[in-house]
């Protein structure tokens, strides 16, 4: 996705009311034309959250046939992205070839390194009848060793994300190791990405990372005495043992691993060098990016 938007960050007084909890932030919603984003990262406050730089909720969206999502060809560099959905398909198209549906609780990773041109549209067999679209996309700045690797997509379907359950809670590890799991989904620094569905009244003690952002993608939670609401991340400190209850129904996503230095991001541009965001800018306008097979009639042009 692209065309970040602020978002607004409700900062904490760690010494009295928000304990392990730094920062809460608040996504702002933007409809990008029939479907709402909220952007939880970037944020003037707080970039990066561990290697993780940009997070996006999708939808729920709600389609009428003949509708849906239609994201042209679009290029990235420097980073690897991480699509999961909670309802609906998306039908994943790039300049290596790939062509690959993604079904709630599969992954999506696309390292887009030296450079990537994706297209996210839906297929006829979905936009012909009433549908909706739910999910998360998140980029991931790779090492600056990595920076520069060769691009390549790796489907994992829902059935390889080792699940487990923790106190009654029903836990997914989406990227890296929690709770005795590791999961298969490539990793390029020491990352932490997972999901938990509670029910009310159920607690969860968090793993540990060295960052970690927790988001409530449904429901509402109760870490110490501070309220997380739902839409909002909460971006926690270094104490181990963080514990949160869910005071409803409610589905949280974890992420988190080691820190990185800041990024220079523009557009769909992230790069530890600010001359490399250029010289992809010049290559975008210049139609130096390969094109997706299949979809090379379309684009979206660099904003002006």
């Amino acid at each position: 996705m692209s065309n970040p938007t602020k978002s607004l960050v409700l900062e904490c007084n760690i010494a009295q009311s928000c304990g392990a909890i730094e920062l809460l932030i608040e996504p702002k919603e933007k409809d990008l034309g029939g479907f709402s984003v909220r952007r939880v990262l970037p944020t003037k406050e707080r970039q990066m959250v561990g290697p993780w730089i940009f997070f996006d909720h999708m939808g729920p969206a709600r389609f009428p046939a003949g509708d849906g999502i239609n994201l042209r060809p679009h290029p990235h560099i420097n980073l690897a992205t991480v699509t999961y959905l909670y309802e609906g398909e998306l039908l994943h198209r790039d300049s290596l070839g790939n062509r690959q549906p993604i079904k709630p609780g599969d992954i999506n990773l696309m390292v887009a390194g030296k450079g990537i041109v994706h297209s996210e549209r839906e297929r006829p067999e979905v936009t012909a009848s009433d549908h909706t679209l739910h999910g998360l996309q998140l980029w991931l700045a790779l090492p600056e060793a990595k920076e520069e690797m060769a691009p390549a997509f790796i489907h994992y379907p829902g059935e390889m994300i080792p699940a487990t359950v923790v106190d009654g809670v029903p836990v997914r590890v989406i990227m890296g190791s929690a709770f005795g799991l590791t999961s298969p989904v490539d990793v390029f620094s020491d990352t932490l990405y997972l999901e938990a569905h509670l029910q009310p009244g159920q607690s969860l003690t968090l793993p540990h990372a060295e960052e970690r952002g927790l988001y409530v993608a449904q429901g509402s939670l109760v870490a110490g005495d501070t309220d997380i609401p739902q839409f909002t991340m909460a971006v926690l400190g270094p104490e181990p043992d963080v514990e949160v209850v869910a005071k409803e129904e409610t589905r949280i996503a974890l992420i988190g691993g080691e820190p990185f230095s800041p990024r220079y991001m523009e557009w769909n541009f992230v790069s530890s060098r600010a001359e490399r965001i250029e010289q992809a800018k010049s290559d975008w306008k210049a139609g130096r990016f390969p094109v997706v097979p299949g979809d090379e009639v379309e684009f979206i042009p660099l904003p002006e």
